[in-house]
C-alpha cells in the first residue's frame, strides 16, 4: 500500500512515497520536488560481522542520463564510473548519516540514492539527501536519525531556500545545511566573499526547515516504518581497569604533549605496549581489543582535559596560536607557475599549468546542457605523506578535498573575457598533520600569483576544531590531525580579506549555539587574515609576465563580416595562417578571435597576418611587400594577405630601369609606398629602398 507525505519547502511540494518502488530493499523512498525525483533504497547485510570499529556504510549516489531524457556520451551509451560530481554528493549524505549509526550493529549497510527525473530545473541532490535518510528512518536498520537537508542561496542580497540551478548560478552565496532535531551537523558551500554574519544568518533560516524535514520522515515512519533489528552490544569488560589506569595515566600524560607528530605517537604506543607487558597476564586474548580501545579513551581525555582546564595542546600551542608557516615560489624550474606552503607538519606543493580553449573540461551530466570548465583543481594525496605505503590512485577523499580547495579560488580567479587561459592547479600534498586542503587553498593562490595569473585578491583557509564539555566549549585555530579526531567539531573557513569564499563544516555532537558559532567565525577570521598577511610577504600582486613556457594568447574582435575573407574558401586563408605561424586560430560567431601560440612570435605573426586579411589599404603608408609577379611593365607586391599592387617599372627607381628584373626577384621583400587607388579599386605602388623606408618610418 503506497503511504505519502508531503512537506512545504521553499516554493514546491517535497513529497516522500513508500510502498511502490523497490519494495525487497530493507527501506525505499521515491521523492519528488517539481519534475526532480530520486528514489532512495537502504539495505543491510543478513548477518552482522564481529570485532568491528568502524560503521560498514556504502553510499553510492549515482544519476541516470534517461532522467534528463538524454544518452550518455562515449562509445558504451551508459553510465559508467562515479562522475565527480555524484562523489561529491556522496559524501555529502554520507556524513551527517554515518555518525547516527551505532557500530555495534555490525552489518554492511548501502544507501542507493538513484536520480530517476531531472526536470534541469531543480538540483535533485537536495531530493537525494532527504530521500536517503527517510529510506533508512522507515526501514529495519537502527538509525538514529532521520536527518534533514537544505540548499541555501543569497540571491540578489535576498536569501534563498532550494534555489535552482539558474538562481544557484547568479548567486553570492551557496551552501548545503544538513542537521538533527537536535541541531545543525554539517555545512558546505562556497560563496562570493561574503560575510560572517550573512553566512550565519544563512545557517539560522535552514534550521528551521531541517525541523520541518525531520518531521516529515518522523511522520513516515509511523505509517510506513518497519520494527528495528536488535543491536548485539558486546558486554565483555577490560578486567584490571583501575589498576591499569594507575600504572599507565601520569606516563600518557607526558607521552600526549611529546613535541612532533610521529615522536608523540612513539611515546604513546611505548606506554602501550609497556602497560600491556606489565598486565599480560591479566588480559586475555579477546580483552586485547578493549585494551586498545581503553588506550584511546584514556588519550582522549587526557587531550581534552588539558584544552578545556589549561588552554594547552599536545604539540604545546594555545588555543589561537597558528603553527609556523613558510612560503616559497618558483620551485620547479619548468612549470608556469609553482609554490611550496608549507604549515607546521603540513605541506603542499602547488603547481599551475596555463592552457588554451583546447585543454577545457567538457562536463556531460543531467544538469543540462554540455558545458566547458576553464579551471580546474586536483588534489593528490599519496600514501607517503603521512609516511606509509599504500595505493596510489584518487578516491573520494581527493575529490573531495579538492573541491573544497576549488570553491576556494573559484571565487577569485578573472573573468573568462579578460583572461582567456584555461587553469589547473595540482596541489601535491608532500605531508600531512591536519588541513591539507587548507594548505592546497594557499598553496594554489600561491601558485597563480607566481604563474602570472591576475586573480582578483589572494585567498587562505584555515581548519577550526571544538572541543566542549557540558560548562565549557573551546575552538581551536588551526588544528591537528589528532585534534580532528579527538575533537567535537571540524570546520574549514577560506576567503580573501574582505570575505569568506568557501566553508565547510561537520559537528560530532548535538548541536552548536549561534553564539559559539559566531564566536568561531571570528577566530577563524582572524587567523585567516594572519596567514594572508604571510602569503602577501612572500607574493602579493602577480607576476607581471607569464612564463616563457606559457602558451600566449591574443583575442580581439573583428566585424562579422569579414569572418568569411578570414577563413578563406575551404578554411584556405586560416589553415595558412596556423601553418605558417605555427599557432592556432578561433573564431566564434560574434567576431572574436582568439590567436593560441607556443611562443609569442608564432602568435604576433598569426596576428599580423590575420588583422592583414581585413586591413583596408591606405594611402599614402608604407608597407613592406612580397613580389608574387614580374612583368616586361612592373613587378606585382603582395602589401597585404590577398592584396596585390602594381609597381610600374617607372617606380622601381629615380634612375631609369631597363627591366624589372634587374631591381626585383621574385619572392623578394621589399618597401613600398601606396600611391594610390584608383576608380578600379586597383593598387599602385612606387618602390622605396631600405635606407629611404628606414627614414620615412622614423
Amino acid at each position: 500500500m503506497i503511504k505519502q507525505v508531503k512537506i512545504r519547502i521553499g516554493e514546491s511540494d517535497l513529497v516522500l512515497e513508500t510502498g511502490r518502488m523497490a519494495k525487497q530493499a530493507n527501506g525505499a523512498v521515491y521523492a519528488y520536488y517539481e519534475g526532480s525525483a530520486v528514489l532512495a533504497t537502504a539495505c543491510c547485510g543478513k548477518s552482522p560481522v564481529t570485532g568491528l570499529d568502524y560503521v560498514p556504510l556504502q553510499v553510492e549516489y549515482n544519476e541516470k542520463f534517461y532522467a534528463a531524457g538524454k544518452i550518455p556520451g562515449g562509445f558504451l551509451k551508459r553510465e559508467g564510473r562515479p562522475k565527480d560530481k555524484e562523489i561529491l554528493v556522496c559524501r555529502l549524505i554520507d556524513r551527517p548519516m554515518r555518525p547516527l549509526f551505532t557500530k555495534a550493529f555490525g552489518r554492511e549497510i548501502q544507501v542507493v540514492p538513484t536520480v530517476v527525473s531531472s526536470d534541469q530545473i531543480n538540483p535533485p541532490d537536495m531530493v537525494a539527501m532527504v530521500a536517503a535518510s527517510a529510506a533508512v528512518v522507515i526501514s529495519d536498520i537502527p538509525f538514529n536519525g532521520p536527518v534533514g537537508s537544505v540548499r541555501i542561496a543569497r540571491v540578489n542580497g535576498e536569501l534563498t531556500v532550494n534555489p535552482t540551478f539558474e538562481q544557484i548560478k547568479n548567486s553570492s552565496l551557496e551552501i548545503i545545511v544538513s542537521g538533527t532535531k537536535d541541531g545543525i551537523t554539517m555545512v558546505e558551500g562556497g560563496a562570493d566573499e561574503v560575510s560572517e554574519e550573512i553566512m550565519l544568518e544563512a545557517i539560522h533560516m535552514a534550521e528551521k526547515i531541517i525541523n520541518e524535514i525531520c518531521d516529515a520522515q518522523i511522520e513516515l515512519a509511523k505509517i510506513a516504518g518497519k520494527g528495528k533489528l536488535p543491536v548485539t552490544e558486546d558486554e565483555t569488560t577490560l578486567d584490571k581497569v583501575d589498576d591499569i589506569s594507575s600504572f599507565a595515566y601520569s606516563k600518557m600524560e607526558d607521552a600526549c604533549f611529546v613535541k612532533g607528530k610521529f615522536s608523540r605517537y612513539d611515546a604513546i604506543q611505548s606506554v602501550k605496549n609497556e602497560t600491556f607487558e606489565k598486565f599480560k597476564e591479566d588480559i586475555p586474548e579477546d580483552q586485547e581489543k578493549l585494551f586498545s580501545v581503553f588506550f584511546e579513551n584514556m588519550e582522549y581525555e587526557i587531550v581534552r582535559k588539558s584544552i578545556l582546564e589549561k588552554g594547552i595542546r599536545t604539540d604545546g600551542r594555545g588555543v589561537e596560536d597558528i603553527r609556523p608557516i613558510s612560503c616559497e615560489i618558483d620551485i620547479l624550474p619548468r612549470t608556469h607557475g609553482s609554490a611550496l606552503f608549507t604549515r607546521g607538519e603540513t605541506q603542499s606543493l602547488a603547481v599551475t599549468t596555463l592552457g588554451t580553449v583546447y585543454d577545457e573540461q567538457m562536463v556531460d551530466n543531467i544538469d543540462g546542457d554540455k558545458s566547458y570548465n576553464n579551471f580546474m583543481l586536483h588534489y593528490n594525496f599519496p600514501p607517503f605523506s603521512v609516511g606509509e605505503t599504500g595505493r596510489m590512485g584518487t578516491g573520494r577523499r581527493e575529490i573531495g578535498h579538492g573541491h573544497l580547495a576549488y570553491r576556494a579560488i573559484e571565487a577569485i580567479l578573472p573573468d573568462k573575457a579578460d583572461f582567456p587561459y584555461t587553469i589547473r592547479i595540482v596541489s601535491e600534498i608532500l605531508e600531512s598533520n591536519g588541513s591539507s586542503s587548507m594548505a592546497s587553498v594557499c598553496g594554489g593562490t600561491l601558485s597563480l600569483l607566481n604563474a602570472g595569473v591576475p586573480i582578483k585578491k589572494p585567498v587562505a583557509g584555515i581548519a577550526m576544531g571544538l572541543v566542549s564539555s557540558d560548562t565549557k566549549a573551546v575552538v581551536l585555530s588551526d588544528i591537528l590531525g589528532e585534534e580532528d579526531h579527538l575533537g567535537d567539531m571540524d570546520f574549514k573557513v577560506t576567503g580573501t580579506a574582505d570575505g569568506i569564499t568557501a566553508f565547510q563544516m561537520d559537528i560530532k555532537i548535538s548541536g552548536v549555539s549561534a553564539e559559539l558559532m559566531s564566536k568561531a567565525l571570528e577566530q577563524a577570521k582572524k587567523g585567516r587574515l594572519h596567514i594572508l598577511k604571510i602569503m602577501n610577504d612572500t607574493i602579493e600582486t602577480p607576476r607581471e609576465s607569464l612564463s616563457e613556457y606559457a602558451p600566449k594568447i591574443i583575442s580581439f574582435f573583428i566585424d562579422t563580416e569579414k569572418i568569411g575573407l578570414v577563413i578563406g574558401p575551404g578554411g584556405k586563408n586560416i589553415k595558412a595562417i596556423a601553418e605558417k605561424s605555427g599557432a592556432e586560430i578561433k573564431i566564434d560567431n560574434d567576431g572574436k578571435v582568439a590567436i593560441y601560440g607556443k611562443n609569442q612570435e608564432g602568435t604576433d605573426m598569426a596576428e599580423a597576418m590575420v588583422k592583414g586579411l581585413i586591413e583596408e589599404p591606405e594611402v599614402g603608408r608604407i608597407y613592406t611587400g612580397t613580389v608574387k609577379k614580374i612583368l616586361d611593365f612592373g613587378a606585382f607586391i603582395e602589401i597585404l594577405p590577398g592584396k596585390e599592387g602594381l609597381c610600374h617599372i617607372s617606380k622601381l627607381s629615380r634612375e631609369r630601369v631597363n627591366k624589372v628584373t634587374d631591381v626585383l626577384e621574385m619572392d623578394q621583400e621589399i618597401s613600398v609606398k601606396l600611391l594610390e587607388i584608383d576608380r578600379m579599386g586597383r593598387l599602385n605602388l612606387s618602390y622605396i629602398d631600405a635606407l629611404e623606408a628606414e627614414a620615412k618610418n622614423k
